[in-house]
């Protein structure tokens, strides 16, 4: 069963902490609003429910239109065993003819973790009790969840007639004082930024299903490229091709394959919407078209039948009849499912358009991705900062860079009065204090993950955050887009996930730079982007990731070739 009693545990004991010591030994009452069922614009049509994730932390409830009351006082058998009302609608005539009901009062109090089950219509007398019984109670409520006609509110909104309750057992004055939405938020984000042992094998089992996902894809592209190469035709007379038998050629086909995959082993939500990008597109970092068609070649114009008609599709083609020049292009796939409203969040890039394997750019680019996360893993602990992780991919990518020739080096040949050594203006630390690796490499290495895939950004990324060390961080722009600036501690799950991108809009600031071959730099520009991400549970002395999915280059490599 759902731990709602823990979860309300530690998000009281969380919240106390935040309060002013004059508020600390006073009844702590908090309401929260379950999401509703979303319809389409002007339509009676139902669009795909997921509860508000606060409200899931601590009741672990998926009806819509549901509510809890929550109570909790310091000092008292309610610091252990707070009391947790849960509100859900009573079951109507239109429930049962045109969608599913709502459980029962009787099935929702054997299912859930809380002290009581009622029906939503029974809420506003139980807020005017439990107000009565504490009238010296701190109320909270999320931020915005009572601003009625929020053009887009945060959260789902406190209906007027609960407001109405609150005011009247409290009184206009003492509701204001005693009514406040500066602290459930910050608790909540703070309880769930660690995860117990239930929210582990929640996220564990969503990544094993995604990473199996991710490698249906893989091998489906296998399948088609050892067809093509073994001159196979596969028809289907007088019926539609069956997905065994498919030959992906658009991104979104592939998004379908992935999303079929999670739906069959039981995921009925995606945590976020897939990325899937292939060629160039992939430097966009949240790329949604998903509408594009790639390269398969290169093949002969009748290798393969598809849907009936004769297909030879691809990209970046100089073509003539029958005869095609391919450029070899990269698929990249950031997609996860969700599992019992917990999320899961996976990159894998895959090699199109040249037999299923890697071209020597994409490759080299590949590798030093593949690097810069086995250094990650290597440092990874709780205690360690999330700053050192970022710092560090940085200096892995600009040692490559320098190998590759992108970046210049000490030892290049520039031109004539070039210093040499450590102080040189090509040496690692220079280009490091230089930030010019950010055009490569914009966005965080990784973020808190739980409930949202962006999980708990206000604890993740607080606005008061005195664990930063200005000095030795390297350059500020490092850490612009970080989603994640704080100590690990055991019990968090954060992705790691970096990436090297050749953006034209990234690439448009630093083209004049004198630290960049820019001949060099052309060659790899194609390659478009590289991102490769895993889950990882943060323990005591390392880290247990979390994707099965495999990412070295050969396994990745010999799969979408059709060789493994």
């Amino acid at each position: 069963m759902y731990p709602a009693q823990a979860h309300a545990v530690k998000t009281f004991n969380k919240l106390v902490e935040l309060l002013p010591d004059s508020d600390r030994a006073r009844p702590q009452v908090a309401l929260l609003v379950g999401e509703v069922t979303p319809y389409r614009n002007d339509t009676d049509r139902e669009m795909s429910f997921r509860q508000e994730s606060n409200f899931y932390y601590m009741t672990g409830c998926l009806v819509p239109s549901s509510y809890a009351l929550l109570t909790s006082q310091p000092g008292t058998s309610l610091t252990i065993h707070p009391s947790v009302q849960l509100f859900i609608p009573p079951i109507s005539p239109e429930d049962v003819m045109w969608s599913v009901p709502p459980p029962t009062l009787e099935v929702a109090a054997a299912t859930h973790d809380v002290t009581s089950v009622k029906h939503s219509t029974d809420l506003a007398a139980a807020l005017d009790e439990t107000l009565r019984a504490y009238p010296d109670a701190l109320v909270h409520i999320l931020p915005h969840s009572s601003l009625a006609g929020a053009a887009r509110p945060l959260f789902p909104i406190i209906p007027q007639g609960f407001r109405d309750v609150i005011t009247t057992v409290l009184g206009n004055v003492a509701a204001e004082q005693k009514v406040t939405d500066q602290y459930l938020l910050s608790a909540l984000h703070v309880a769930r930024l660690t995860k117990d042992v239930y929210e582990v094998a929640e996220i564990r089992t969503a990544n094993e299903i995604s990473s199996r996902a991710h490698e249906t894809v893989m091998r489906v592209l296998g399948m088609g490229v050892k067809n093509l190469k073994e001159g196979k035709v596969v028809q289907a007379a007088g019926r539609p091709l069956l997905p065994g038998e498919w030959l992906i050629e658009k991104e979104g086909e592939a998004e379908a394959l992935f999303v079929a995959s999670c739906r069959r082993e039981g995921s009925n939500h995606q945590a976020y919407l897939p990325i899937v990008a292939s060629s160039t597109r992939a430097s966009t970092l949240h790329y949604c078209c998903n509408d594009k068609a790639f390269a398969w070649g290169p093949v002969g114009t009748k290798d393969h039948l598809n849907n009936g008609t004769l297909v030879h599709t691809h990209a970046n083609e100089d073509e003539s009849y029958g005869q095609k020049n391919f450029v070899p292009q990269v698929l990249l796939i950031d997609a996860g499912c969700e599992w019992n409203c917990h999320a899961s969040d996976i990159t894998r890039v895959m090699p199109i358009g040249n037999g299923g394997k890697f071209s020597p750019e994409a490759g080299a680019v590949y590798d030093l991705v593949l690097e810069m996360q086995a250094e990650s893993f290597r440092i990874l602990r709780s205690g360690l900062h999330w700053d050192a992780v970022q710092l560090l991919c940085h200096r892995v990518l600009v040692r490559a860079f320098q190998r590759l020739g992108i970046f210049h080096s000490p030892n290049t040949s520039v031109g004539p009065s070039v210093p040499s050594g450590p102080t040189s203006m090509y040496s690692e630390e220079a280009i490091l204090a230089s930030g010019i690796s950010t055009a490569f490499f914009p966005h965080g290495v990784g973020h808190s993950l739980g409930l949202d895939v962006h999980d708990v950004p206000s604890a993740s990324k607080p606005e008061l955050n005195t664990t930063i060390k200005l000095e030795s961080i390297g350059h500020v722009d490092f850490y612009r887009y970080l989603r994640l600036r704080l100590p690990l501690e055991t019990g968090m799950i954060v992705t790691v996930e970096p990436g090297c991108y050749f953006s034209p809009h990234l690439l448009a600031a630093v083209r004049g730079s004198p630290l960049i071959n820019h001949e060099t730099l052309k060659k790899y520009e194609p390659v478009g982007g590289v991102r490769i991400e895993d889950v990882v549970l943060i323990t005591e002395n390392g880290y247990e990731n979390l994707t099965t999915v495999k990412s070295e280059r050969s396994w990745v490599e010999g799969v979408c070739s059709g060789e493994l």
